[in-house]
């Protein structure tokens, strides 16, 4: 059952709710299924870039994993968490999609799963890991954005 316990089931989960939400409660709008698209597309664009950088430094992407490296460089510049940035992007996308305001509610709720769920066990690993490299990082660069 680890595989669902993973960050992109919970996206789908959080897409599904949102999709839910737009149909119970249809707020009058404006679709803008190209904006959505877009905003999608730059956030698979960072989850690409950031895939990138982790392969190039041979260190796993996968959550509840151990780290082999302290990936600083590509999208880790401006983010210590850029696939979840792009999974809040995403969640955006969505919305702007839908073109329906009230499902935009489950947004920060995503996100505290998502750091509670995940990256505060990966910064604790990441401290363990790289002690003071990471505490040096994590104090140049904010979680999210």
């Amino acid at each position: 059952m680890k595989w669902i316990d993973l960050p992109p089931v919970w996206l789908i989960g959080f897409m599904a709710a949102m999709w839910a939400v737009a149909q119970v409660a249809p707020w009058p709008g404006v679709e803008a299924t190209w904006a959505g698209r877009a905003i999608i597309g730059a956030a698979l664009l960072v989850m690409v870039w950031t895939a990138i950088w982790f392969r190039r430094r041979r260190t796993t992407i996968i959550p509840h994993m151990q780290p082999d490296a302290l990936v600083t460089e590509g999208p880790m510049r401006f983010s210590r968490n850029p696939i979840y940035a792009a999974d809040v992007l995403v969640l955006i996308g969505w919305g702007v999609g839908l073109g329906d305001a009230l499902p935009f509610v489950l947004i920060p709720i995503f996100a505290i799963v998502i750091e509670r769920r995940f990256i505060l066990a990966e910064e604790a690993r990441l401290k363990a890991a790289f002690g003071d490299d990471f505490t040096a990082y994590k104090a140049r660069v904010r979680r999210w954005v």
